[in-house]
């Protein structure tokens, strides 16, 4: 199948990419779980002192109250913790000896394919693993009262560094297989699995993989992004609904149908410029782990910003948390801020810039760069170049997009094709902007209140 071609966007040679090897993670102590998702109200099952297994439900969404999310491990419920307007935060599981863990029904492959849709979302909601399928527009849990057009399997990763799925999927091929004929029983469309160009070291478990259709997309980032996906095989018309699913949380999906238990590890990668060489690699890591365990002497010195996710559109977190369920990496970024002499003046040999203007635009682009944090320059207003429209393959004009969210045009938003994009659809935006405007943050605030008002 010939690839289809993507040739708007850009590849950032930064320096810190895991090597393409899983390494096992073994971790035994105290774990926690978040209240991740946004927008969730949570309601709390358990109470301090409460004894769980793996998977027992520890708390559930009111607005969705069959949406349960599950304790990783078998132990006791050491610590509730709450942030603004008692929301829940986290809770903290000290683990026990047992190892006892609540029974799901488990199927063959084959046996999959005769599922009704009712069971398997069953399945889904009871075990929380609904949360890793995202409904579009708007990006938030599928909703199981709705039967989506297609479903979407992003199994590539373009944007640095996520995990790898064709090293997640080694020795979980079954699993992977049974994730996709679930998927097939939630929908009256077609599955689409995207990947890159298949090459030699490419699992079969991939090219192969059956009752679904298969898609390659070759060129700069964002190619790996679902919205792109969805632009060039079946675009979203008014109203639609299309479900999406990263190929590495399907894996996830896959185990809970095949074994009956709740899947506690997932595969992340760790890499990024503040991780030490020796250490970059992708991890199957215990859900809920501490990120001061995992990091222990794999960090480099210095102040670091820690980034659940890709490092153009991730979440910052804490050394004092832990391993979230969402996220397929964690990357660990040097922290800027630091003065330079003359600034804009200097040739800028060793700056990093898409644009001509320093001499690195000139003679740097094979070079591996170790950015920072730092935006290297100030905030200014933003001027109609059309510069945004060369890294977003989506047939948008991003500059008047904009101007219709930040003027609070929802209609016009609309009319643009807000509701085809993701904010991480525009997280190269907000890193070549001169002006230093938070593209993805403006993007996010628009859908938000498409949301709220309805469409």
């Amino acid at each position: 199948m010939t690839p289809i071609k993507i040739t708007k966007g850009l590849d950032i040679p930064l320096a810190g990419k895991p090597e393409a090897m899983v390494r096992d993670f073994a971790y035994t102590g105290p774990v926690a779980v978040y209240q991740e998702v946004e927008g969730l109200k949570a309601k709390v099952e358990v109470k301090e002192g409460d004894a769980v297994q793996r998977g027992t439900p520890l708390f559930f969404d009111k607005k969705m109250p069959d949406l349960h999310f599950c304790s990783p491990i078998t132990g006791r419920v050491k610590a509730i913790e709450y942030g603004a307007r008692r929301a829940l935060y986290r809770i903290l599981i000290e683990p026990t000896d047992e190892t006892t863990a609540v029974n799901f029904k488990s199927h063959s492959v084959q046996e999959l394919l005769g599922l009704d849709r009712e069971p398997i979302l069953s399945a889904l909601l009871q075990s929380g693993l609904l949360s890793l399928i995202k409904q579009r527009p708007f990006s938030r849990i599928a909703n199981p009262d709705v039967t989506p057009k297609a479903i979407f399997v992003n199994g590539m990763n373009t944007a640095p560094f996520g995990a790898d799925l064709s090293l997640a999927v080694q020795g979980a091929e079954t699993a992977f297989q049974a994730g996709l004929n679930a998927l097939t029983r939630l929908t009256d469309g077609a599955v689409h699995v995207c990947l890159a160009p298949p090459s030699p070291a490419t699992p079969k478990a991939l090219t192969d993989a059956e009752q679904v259709k298969i898609h390659y997309f070759e060129g700069p980032h964002p190619s790996g992004n679902t919205s792109v996906h969805i632009h060039h095989i079946d675009p979203m018309l008014p109203h639609d609904q299309v479900w999406a699913v990263k190929g590495v949380d399907l894996l996830r999906i896959g185990h809970l149908f095949l074994t009956g238990e709740y899947p506690h590890t997932k595969c992340m990668a760790l890499g990024g410029a503040g991780v030490k060489e020796e250490a970059r690699a992708h991890y199957r890591v215990p859900i809920g782990t501490p990120l001061s365990a995992l990091l222990d002497d794999r960090v480099a010195e210095g102040e670091q910003r820690l980034i659940n996710g890709d490092i153009l559109s991730g979440q910052q977190v804490m050394a004092d948390e832990h391993v979230r369920s969402a996220g397929t990496a964690l990357n660990v970024v040097p922290e800027g801020g630091e003065q330079h002499f003359m600034g804009w003046l200097a040739p800028g040999i060793n700056k990093f810039s898409t644009f001509r203007t320093y001499l690195s635009g000139w003679f740097g682009h094979k070079r591996k760069w170790n950015l920072n944090t730092s935006l290297n320059g100030s905030y200014r207003p933003m001027v109609l170049t059309g510069l945004y429209d060369r890294y977003v393959p989506l047939n948008l004009m991003v500059d008047f997009l904009l101007r219709a969210v930040l003027a609070r045009d929802t209609d016009e938003a609309i009319q643009l094709g807000i509701l085809e994009t993701d904010p991480e659809d525009f997280a190269l935006c907000s890193f070549v902007c001169p002006s230093k405007v938070d593209v993805c943050g403006i993007i996010k605030q628009g859908l938000r209140e498409i949301e709220e008002e309805g469409i």
